[in-house]
């Protein structure tokens, strides 16, 4: 197990500094003049333009330009500071990245358990009327878009119900004091409500469908035909054998889909205003904010490099035979 770990890790920095100097590159060949952003923009004089050059390194060689980007995320720990509004990029993101954390894991937990309980109990009743409903869910959620299931939910259970907010965030430590603003776990749940079941009808309809195949499929097995002759009862059988084997395919998928999710979380917070990953970098991208957007880049790819970790070894702590291979 130590030696997987190992691998693991150092093909996770492989994989950092492979992303992490295409990302640079790219932001490099970008149109824009961070200098003259830190200047003013188009009033900018040429003194300032060039005392700006030189404060950001702009003069110095792309590699030179790379190692000292390397240096200060590694050694000093910082993404740099904002160009627009000379903020640092960390704060900025501290603020952002717990609501988009708020907003992809807890529509990972709703999905899960969406996607659990619809797609065994199809698999163990193929083609009843139950199964039969998973199977339009599915379709809807594969071609429906966050967006638009967005502004459903927000019209008929905001608007129409007045069950939920429909927009704006509650933290869950709770809300400064005298800022009027709501605010602690019930506050937090409540407003996060629509956005998790946002999240969770697009992908729970594909986990429905995998785990309804996957557990179809191991009920055929040899193993299970075993513990049956055994006379082994059918929730032992259900429980140690097939959903063990089973779900193996779903923890990997999972770890793909958190990057996804990160990703299209942008359109979710979009719809319900929430302040997080994706609205930070959609300001950045209108303010021609190029150090905050290649921040959040940056962070994104590490938290996403990380969590795929974790679920490399938690695959290796479920089947002993990958971490042999």
């Amino acid at each position: 197990m130590f030696r997987y770990l190992i691998r693991r890790i150092l093909w996770a920095i492989f994989l950092f500094l492979v992303i992490t100097f295409v990302t640079f590159v790219i932001f490099f060949m970008a149109p824009n003049n961070p200098a003259r952003a830190m200047c003013g923009g188009d009033q900018a004089g040429p003194v300032c333009l060039k005392t700006a050059t030189e404060k950001l390194g702009l003069d110095k060689p792309l590699p030179v330009q790379y190692g000292l980007f390397l240096k200060r995320l590694v050694w000093e720990h910082s993404l740099g500071t904002s160009y627009a509004t000379s903020q640092s990029i960390n704060e900025t993101i501290k603020q952002a990245a717990p609501v988009t954390a708020s907003l992809v894991f807890g529509g990972a937990v709703c999905w899960m358990i969406i996607g659990l309980s619809v797609g065994i109990f199809s698999a163990l009743r193929p083609r009843s009327l139950i199964d039969r409903a998973a199977m339009v869910f599915v379709l809807i959620g594969v071609s429906a878009h966050p967006v638009w299931i967005g502004l459903i939910f927000s019209y008929v259970f905001g608007v129409r119900l007045h069950i939920t907010p429909i927009a704006n965030y509650a933290n869950f430590f709770g809300a400064p004091p005298d800022s009027g603003l709501p605010g602690g776990p019930v506050q937090w749940a409540y407003h996060m409500i629509l956005p998790w079941m946002t999240f969770a009808i697009l992908f729970a309809a594909l986990y429905v469908r995998m785990i309804r195949a996957n557990v179809m499929e191991t009920l055929n097995e040899d193993y299970v035909r075993t513990a049956r002759a055994k006379g082994a009862p059918e929730q032992r059988i259900l429980f140690s054998h097939v959903l063990r084997n089973a779900l193996l395919p779903v923890v990997t998928m999972l770890g793909m889909d958190i990057g996804v999710a990160l990703g299209g979380a942008i359109f979710t917070e979009y719809v319900y205003q929430l302040p997080g990953l994706g609205r930070t970098s959609v300001i950045a991208i209108q303010a021609e904010d190029l150090a905050t957007l290649e921040g959040v880049v940056v962070f994104a790819t590490i938290a996403i490099l990380f969590f795929n970790l974790i679920v490399d070894l938690l695959y290796a702590w479920i089947d002993p035979r990958i971490r042999l291979s």
